[in-house]
């Protein structure tokens, strides 16, 4: 179920890494080309990146505008991984066109460029579609809550379901969780689980309480044996679980509003 390159505390998810290919690809294939025509076209290859991120950027804040309107500056927080790519490439292969409508001499070269990139891109995109799904229920595992109860996490079936892993000393963990305590309180019809990493009881009170942070569902990991269960060790990472306890997709870094109601409506769809 691991979707990102995991290097010591660095994980790097695939399709951050098919996003790196595309862009060394296809400015290796804009200098050849150019080169053979006599144009230099890398600045405007650079250009047509920028656009096409803009774009993937203004059409994923539309399509979920409510939710960035709570906040409205959160919208330019790039690192929510908010972005609609369909749209990205339109604009990129738009802008581009505009480009050499212009300047006949570049037709060619950022024709090369763009085809590599959107051919890898589309190969990338459909191979990693391919690969296994998460195949994995909710764990068999259990963890004491704050309050020293034992909690088993197939308990939470019945509902989707999403299982934050987060740790007091994480900074993304620390910004996104204001908008999970308020999803929690938003969508009783979801049920989202705080299972922190590493940390006492004792400290992980003590952190909320001083934050006045009220959230349900804490949970106490000190050996990190989710972390090893789901062979993930970078923070934070979010589960989604689907109403049958069947895990949906992942997401590692930080949630905002936008994106984590992205993934539980793609979790409520692929709902059995």
């Amino acid at each position: 179920m691991n979707n990102a390159l995991v290097l010591g505390p660095l994980a790097l998810p695939y399709t951050l890494l098919l996003l790196f290919a595309v862009v060394a690809s296809s400015l290796f294939v804009a200098e050849r080309s150019g080169r053979k025509a006599g144009v230099v076209i890398e600045p405007l290859l650079w250009k047509t990146l920028l656009v096409g991120l803009l774009v993937a950027r203004l059409a994923f804040v539309w399509e979920f505008r409510q939710a960035y309107m709570v906040s409205p500056l959160s919208m330019l927080d790039i690192r929510d991984g908010g972005w609609n790519a369909t749209a990205g490439f339109v604009g990129a292969w738009l802008f581009a066109l505009s480009l050499y409508g212009r300047r006949q001499a570049l037709r060619k070269p950022m024709q090369s460029a763009l085809l590599t990139g959107s051919v890898l891109w589309l190969v990338g995109t459909i191979a990693l579609s391919l690969r296994p799904g998460p195949g994995q229920d909710l764990p068999a595992l259990s963890f004491p809550s704050l309050q020293g109860q034992t909690v088993h996490l197939s308990e939470f079936k019945g509902k989707p379901t999403v299982v934050n892993l987060w740790a007091t000393w994480c900074p993304p963990c620390v910004r996104e969780m204001p908008v999970l305590q308020q999803a929690q309180a938003d969508q009783p019809g979801v049920n989202l689980v705080f299972l922190n990493q590493g940390e006492s009881a004792d400290k992980v009170g003590a952190w909320l309480q001083a934050r006045h942070l009220t959230v349900n569902n804490v949970l106490i990991d000190e050996s990190r044996t989710a972390g090893a269960a789901f062979k993930q060790s970078a923070l934070p990472m979010t589960l989604f679980f689907n109403a049958n306890g069947e895990l949906v997709s992942t997401r590692i870094g930080e949630l905002s509003a936008a994106t984590l109601a992205q993934r539980l409506e793609a979790a409520r769809q692929l709902q059995p």
